[in-house]
């Protein structure tokens, strides 16, 4: 494994998602500015920052540490008024006193950073639709760079398929189930040997049915039975006319994606169709863009599902770290992690793997990054951005609820209240990232074993 390859692997992944953090941002960006909203900074990272410039009223940098981003609007609680919006009972807790003080010191702190001639530029003074476009500006772009990314995979580079192409062809008729080195000795001749089909032909048709497809030969040979048609291939260059006498025989039943099916005790299922004795290439094929969608919902389901079952899978992440249970090579991973697998993509040197295949691996990892990002920041808990949504569709109802009744607005949701919550999270959210860093460290998640 080349070094140079594996770093360079690393340096590829590592700049695309931090252009994805900073696309993300930007979908907060725009649209806060748009309404408004007065934004003073725009970072990428956190910790102490190395380099930045300020247009406008905006701060534009980068900081230390490129693991996230974020923007600060002003205002994104409601302005604090000198005096707790309750009334502390003398008999209450000293826990519920502090997150009142912790409350109130938030709210304090945030109406410190404008003037009144701001205060219709603070994000709490948005109406509840342009707070759900603030807020959801993020994670939509993150949708839209995955599903660009997955567009350009699917019609660009192109999906795992078998080609019409023939890269091997049988020497004998054998049973569907038998071991792959067994003996062609007494057994008939494959109907495609004996025709003269070899190894690099490109079958352009059968028994009069045009080839574009692999299930268009396993279409077309199954419907033949054991009659004798013609059979065009391209050999170098040129286009040869042969014929083939297909025989009946016991052969998988196949699903929609051209798999053997079997039964619920792990047989294969067969049935009586015609055989011709050749196997298609494994290659990488383009297909059409109205394949996206439903690749971006299967995506999405199983990073949803990933996101659902989190706590399970970290779970397991523990065990395999701590124990001696195998990492599941399905389950999440940290940044050191995703660094390591988009090295061994890079550096890999195995037969059917060249730089088309691993240009195509390198952006199906970062869509399906984005994906995750998307999906992860949509969970209804601060500081996620699902967690403002949330805050957001509240005091929506709360207002429609006042309307309704007859009564008066009755302001905006103070988050603020929410940051004793907020802090838990944020803790649990460090301990996944470090249980994740230990992890993918000492048992690592490989492609290439």
């Amino acid at each position: 494994m080349s070094a140079a390859l594996f770093a360079l692997g690393v340096l590829v992944v590592a700049a695309g998602l931090a252009l994805s953090i900073a696309l993300h941002e930007i979908g907060h960006l725009v649209p806060a500015k748009l309404f408004g909203v007065r934004v003073t900074q725009y970072m990428i990272g956190f910790g102490p920052t190395i380099w930045s410039r300020t247009r406008g009223e905006t701060e534009y940098g980068v900081k230390a540490f490129p693991l996230g981003g974020y923007i600060r609007m002003i205002g994104m609680f409601p302005p604090h008024r000198g005096e707790p919006e309750g009334t502390i009972r003398e008999d209450s807790t000293g826990l519920l006193q502090q997150m009142t003080e912790m409350s109130e010191d938030a709210k304090a702190y945030e109406t410190s950073q404008y003037g009144p001639e701001d205060a219709h530029r603070t994000f709490v003074a948005l109406s509840v639709p342009k707070k759900l476009v603030v807020m959801l500006g993020g994670p939509t772009m993150n949708l839209l760079i995955s599903v660009v990314l997955m567009t350009v995979m699917v019609s660009g580079i192109g999906m795992p398929a078998v080609t019409p192409t023939v890269q091997a062809v049988s020497e004998c008729v054998l049973p569907a189930e038998a071991p792959a080195d067994t003996s062609c000795e007494g057994e008939q001749p494959a109907p495609a040997l004996a025709a003269g089909i070899r190894p690099g032909d490109t079958l352009r048709s059968i028994d009069g049915r045009e080839i574009s497809t692999w299930s268009d030969v396993t279409s077309a040979i199954r419907a033949s039975g054991d009659r004798t048609v013609p059979v065009v291939v391209e050999r170098d260059g040129e286009t040869l006319e042969l014929e083939a006498t297909p025989i009946v025989d016991a052969r998988p039943v196949l699903d929609e994606d051209g798999a053997a099916v079997r039964d619920a005790e792990g047989n294969l299922v067969t049935e009586q169709v015609g055989f011709l004795g050749v196997s298609g290439t494994p290659d990488l094929v383009p297909r059409s863009p109205a394949v996206v969608p439903e690749l971006a919902w299967t995506t999405f389901s199983r990073t949803g599902e990933l996101v659902l079952t989190l706590p399970v899978r970290l779970y397991e992440v523990g065990q395999a770290a701590f124990g001696s249970a195998e990492r599941d090579p399905n389950g999440p991973l940290g940044v050191v992690g995703v660094s390591r697998l988009a090295g061994e993509v890079a550096a890999a040197d195995q037969p059917g793997f060249e730089l088309r295949e691993k240009v195509g691996t390198m952006i199906s990892m970062l869509a399906s990054l984005n994906m995750a990002l998307f999906v992860f920041n949509l969970v209804p808990l601060l500081p996620l951005d699902g967690g403002h949504v949330a805050g957001a569709l509240v005091e929506g109802v709360r207002r429609l609820l006042a309307r309704l009744r007859g009564k008066g607005d009755p302001g905006p949701v103070d988050m603020s209240r929410l940051l004793p919550l907020t802090n838990v999270v944020a803790l649990v959210f460090l301990l996944m990232s470090v249980l994740l860093l230990y992890a993918d460290i000492v048992k690592p998640i490989t492609l290439f074993p």
